[in-house]
């Protein structure tokens, strides 16, 4: 059987290991492929491995011998899923592998803005603290978190670990959701998206993308939200319109925006938000701590392993209909 990982670099920059999958069948690992190059790398695979590479219709009906595709993510829309059951390949992927990571994402987003750790560390490296007549030296707006509101948009599972941290930290948590008031957390309450934007002092957002939520944060509501608020995008970019947020942020109806995804990645070396200087935004490496790589690594390997042993688990397509 051959095995073939199309961008494994990502996933594995060499620090974990896929010898589990050498010991199913023959595996070639690319760290890297570009779009033209996808069909001749997998053209005699029976199993494909994809983080970020597209599977599109126009890749699957060229490759007879595919039976499985194994996304290295959560997210799945790099594979067109119904030209995968039509040709009858099972599809899955690797559910909430990246919950606490992100979630510590979030916090660690948020507090750079309100402690500014990073900030005060290049300082004194500068010599700014040497320098000043007094015991403390700080010249940016420091922020309590306990007593502040924040935001949920969205209450999957990492929705729902930043409500708990939220909580320890003694914010109250307001959360944008389709889920009943019942099976909230007694202290998450449920909101409007106008009510929830109104309120909070923080915003962060959780949601899937899709036709609905795309440029959910546009111009019109970011009117809704205090000129003090926080944003944090650690979801999807495209949830937000980034030229109406750099807008707002030169403005200053808001006070930032924390994102760790873009709508173009890499971005553009003139994204407008890449130019404001109250935009934090790290290079989409929430979901990359080597711990949830390996809970990734781990559970893609035992996707494989099931599906060889025709029990596929974490299944988004079956391939019911065959070939």
């Amino acid at each position: 059987m051959k095995i073939v990982i199309l961008d494994g670099y990502t996933t594995n920059p060499g620090d974990l290991s896929w010898k589990q999958l050498q010991e199913i069948g023959e595996l070639t690992v690319y760290d890297r492929t570009r779009p033209e190059e996808t069909v001749e790398r997998a053209r005699n695979a029976e199993i494909v491995l994809t983080n970020k590479v597209c599977l599109r219709r126009q890749e699957i009906e060229q490759l007879h011998s595919l039976q499985y595709i194994g996304v290295l993510a959560t997210g799945y829309n790099v594979v067109d899923i119904d030209a995968a059951n039509e040709n009858g390949i099972v599809v899955t992927n690797v559910p909430a592998y990246s919950t606490m990571s992100v979630a510590q994402m979030v916090f660690a987003h948020l507090l750079t803005v309100t402690n500014r750790v990073e900030h005060y560390a290049t300082q004194n490296r500068d010599g700014k603290w040497a320098a000043c007549q007094d015991f403390c030296y700080w010249d940016t707006d420091l922020t309590e978190l306990a007593g502040k509101t924040i935001g949920i948009v969205g209450l999957g599972n990492i929705g729902r670990r930043v409500a708990e941290i939220a909580k320890a930290f003694g914010m109250n948590v307001v959360a944008y959701t389709s889920k009943g008031k019942s099976e909230l957390p007694s202290y998450v309450e449920k909101r409007t998206l106008a009510e929830l934007l109104k309120e909070s002092d923080v915003v962060t957002l959780h949601c899937p993308l899709d036709a609905g939520t795309r440029h959910l944060i546009n111009r019109q509501t970011l009117l809704g939200m205090k000129p003090s608020s926080i944003l944090i995008n650690t979801g999807r970019g495209p949830l937000v319109n980034d030229r109406d947020v750099a807008d707002a942020l030169k403005e200053n109806r808001l006070r930032a925006y924390c994102a760790d995804v873009l709508s173009e990645e890499p971005p553009a070396v003139d994204s407008p938000l890449l130019q404001c200087e109250n935009a934090f935004i790290t290079p989409h490496i929430a979901w990359a701590t080597r711990e949830a790589r390996m809970r990734l690594t781990e559970t893609a390997i035992k996707n494989v392993m099931a599906f060889v042993n025709k029990h596929p688990q974490n299944t988004i397509c079956s391939g019911i209909c065959q070939r």
